[in-house]
């Protein structure tokens, strides 16, 4: 299985996702802020608000909770003011490792970000050293239990995706970040049930790991998304299923 999904799918397995919803309220809270003080407060003009609306839905945050959120990006309400950030670097097998975050002081999360680096068996890099290793994709990960391969294959392209990749147990749907809500609005409508759905960054090749340096890779990235700044974290890994159980 290939990386970017591979990681979402450790995720749902190590992780008590109740138990960490209020940090993940958090992450997304800034990612609404900066949204909206980007692109205004509307959903309807602001496809990237949309997008963050859409993800804090989907774990249940309260609308309550997006309204000030959004209302803080726009100045509505006072706040503190968060910035995007990107980090690049390098894990175990030199994987490239993008990780992207908002902070209210650079110092501090440049600091952070750095040691959680050298301390996992990584190193921070320059800028632009391992971006140009990703594409910006939409991204819909299907259960193959959920769909058949030709009828999923040919509603998602009529309906404009780029790519459906079959993988071990699911279907992999590429869009592109314009085409993506329009694909997940007809998955949506036809009833079928997808694991996620994302605008992320996608890999364009893997490297693959095993044994002690599967495990190193797994520790740089749960302690990169264990920090209260760090939004997201993409890297071009893939750790079998079979190196996953002798993992776990």
């Amino acid at each position: 299985m290939s990386g970017h999904s591979k990681w979402a799918t450790i995720k749902r397995k190590k992780g008590d996702l109740d138990a960490k919803r209020g940090k993940t309220f958090t992450k997304i809270i800034r990612e609404l802020i900066i949204a909206a003080k980007k692109g205004g407060g509307s959903v309807d003009s602001n496809a990237y608000l949309r997008t963050i609306v859409l993800k804090a839905k989907a774990v249940n945050m309260p609308n309550d909770n997006i309204k000030r959120a959004i209302q803080r990006g726009t100045g509505e309400l006072e706040g503190a003011t968060y910035e995007e950030t990107t980090y690049e670097g390098y894990g175990p097998a030199g994987v490239a490792v993008l990780v992207s975050a908002s902070t209210d002081n650079k110092n501090r999360t440049s600091a952070d970000i750095r040691t959680i680096f050298s301390k996992s068996g990584g190193n921070l890099g320059e800028s632009g050293c391992v971006a140009w290793m990703f594409d910006k994709k939409g991204l819909i990960v299907v259960p193959k239990d959920n769909a058949t391969e030709d009828a999923l294959m040919e509603l998602v392209l009529d309906l404009g995706a780029d790519d459906m990749q079959v993988m071990d147990n699911e279907y992999d749907v590429l869009t592109t970040p314009e085409n993506f809500e329009k694909v997940k609005a007809g998955i949506d409508a036809k009833k079928i049930v997808y694991d996620s759905a994302e605008v992320t960054m996608v890999p364009k090749n893997y490297i693959k790991l095993a044994g002690g340096q599967a495990k190193s890779m797994l520790t740089l990235l749960e302690n990169l998304e264990d920090n209260d700044d760090v939004g997201n974290v993409y890297a071009n890994f893939d750790i079998s299923d079979e190196e996953m159980s002798k993992i776990q």
